[in-house]
């Protein structure tokens, strides 16, 4: 087994690093490759935790830092996991005055979540935005692609529960 492989191994399935493994080695050596390296890598692990840039790094022979640079630069790229929907609560002015702030809240309450956290079974992560630009529908919530408007407070469990 080579090092850094336990680490690896807590998280991801050994097809996952093997995965892993093999897209990295198809980018060893090119000018320019960290970045679809990473995005792949993400594509199939579903976030880029320390672990993994480490062994990237490693790998393609740079250092650590500029793996590390590049995750947290670009905002696509996640260090912890995400839910298998993103839940989106907008807080631009209409819909806070017409009770977006409640429903965010709510949904922390009820979750058990903070924003930017994922739920424990990993099917939500919750985020909030300034402005979803359907401000006549106000409060809104979007759920992956979905637009759920006017959005009532005690009707926030069902629209959720109609993900899986």
């Amino acid at each position: 087994m080579k090092p850094g492989n336990d680490e690896l191994l807590k998280e991801f399935t050994p097809e996952q690093i093997k995965k892993l493994d093999a897209l990295i080695e198809s980018y060893k050596g090119k000018p320019g490759g960290l970045i679809p390296v990473l995005e792949q890598a993400q594509e199939v692990l579903d976030y880029l935790p320390i672990s993994v840039q480490k062994r990237i790094a490693d790998r393609l022979n740079i250092p650590l830092s500029q793996v590390y640079g590049v995750v947290t630069f670009y905002s696509f790229f996640t260090m912890t996991p995400r839910g298998k929907h993103t839940c989106r609560v907008c807080l631009g002015t209409a819909c806070y005055v017409r009770g977006g702030k409640v429903i965010h809240e709510k949904i922390m309450k009820d979750f058990g979540i903070k924003e930017g956290e994922t739920t424990p079974d990993r099917l939500f992560t919750y985020e909030t935005v300034r402005c979803l630009g359907a401000c006549g529908l106000g409060p809104v919530v979007v759920i992956d692609e979905d637009v759920h408007g006017r959005i009532k407070p005690e009707k926030v469990k069902d629209v959720l529960s109609q993900y899986d």
